[in-house]
């Protein structure tokens, strides 16, 4: 299942935004972790910039984070679930029926109070980030994408646009325009593939969050970024945060904490940009 569907499933039935517990004070009292001195972190497999292959965005704020506390970071990579409830239940509060473990946190959970209400056993909270919608595009193929879908996605009509499969631009393209652009909106596993066929000239744009085209493209200045703003999107971005079971509360405050500081200190913005990602405070 992919990431970003999972998280849509959650994120299309409410547009309320719950900005979590703000960062307090760290009692003399360790964060309550599964194993004493560290601190499990879960990350998603396969979900380049933010974590793969134990690198990436998500992978060095859970190190960062955890170094904070003074603990050991274990990253623990997992694959997503049929949609962010079942992602919470295995890696959060209850582990997964193969037998993996819940981890301590979790990160990259949408910041939303929606969910964090159909799942009482975990508090969600501290956003680092705003994902926004995106495409990528070949300029001398693709005119800059602004005003309504059917002026901004006429183009797509004959030329050919890349999404992953199942995600949130995969559902709203082929049902856009009355699903005029169906013929022309081709499916990838990943998005890195999509930019790839991108770079071979094979579709001339690439519709996804902002950073995993960021992160494909790499410093191929040839295609043009643009955040999609159309009205007809109406999830056009999310604020991204983080999980704790909801009676861990010495831990969430003291990952709170930890965060305050990596954001004013400068750090977390160092860790996007040295993964080539606009960081964006939600």
């Amino acid at each position: 299942m992919s990431r970003t569907k999972s998280m849509m499933r959650a994120l299309a039935l409410c547009a309320g935004l719950v900005l979590g517990a703000t960062a307090s004070a760290v009692g003399a009292t360790a964060p309550q972790t599964h194993e004493a001195g560290r601190l499990r972190i879960a990350v998603y497999n396969d979900f380049a910039p933010y974590s793969d292959n134990g690198k990436g965005v998500d992978v060095a704020i859970g190190r960062e984070l955890a170094k904070r506390l003074g603990l050991q970071a274990d990253i623990v990579g997992f694959n997503a679930d049929e949609d962010m409830n079942d992602d919470l239940r295995n890696m959060v509060w209850k582990g997964h029926y193969l037998g993996t473990q819940p981890a301590d946190v979790m990160l990259h959970v949408p910041v939303d109070h929606y969910l964090e209400k159909k799942n009482e056993q975990v508090h969600i909270f501290g956003p680092y980030h705003l994902e926004t919608i995106a495409i990528a595009r070949n300029p001398q193929r693709v005119p800059p994408v602004a005003g309504s879908a059917a002026r901004a996605l006429e183009v797509f009509t004959h030329e050919k646009i890349g999404v992953e499969v199942a995600s949130l631009p995969d559902d709203f393209l082929l049902s856009v325009l009355n699903g005029r652009l169906r013929e022309n909106v081709t499916h990838f596993m990943t998005i890195p593939e999509a930019v790839a066929a991108l770079k071979k000239g094979e579709i001339a744009a690439v519709m996804a969050t902002r950073a995993e085209l960021e992160g494909a493209l790499g410093t191929q200045s040839k295609f043009e970024i643009s955040e999609v703003q159309m009205p007809e999107l109406r999830i056009k971005g999310w604020p991204i945060g983080m999980a704790v079971k909801a009676d861990n509360a010495s831990l969430q405050a003291a990952l709170s904490k930890a965060l305050e500081d990596i954001y004013h200190d400068g750090t977390l913005d160092r860790i996007f940009a040295q993964h080539g990602i606009t960081h964006r405070v939600p």
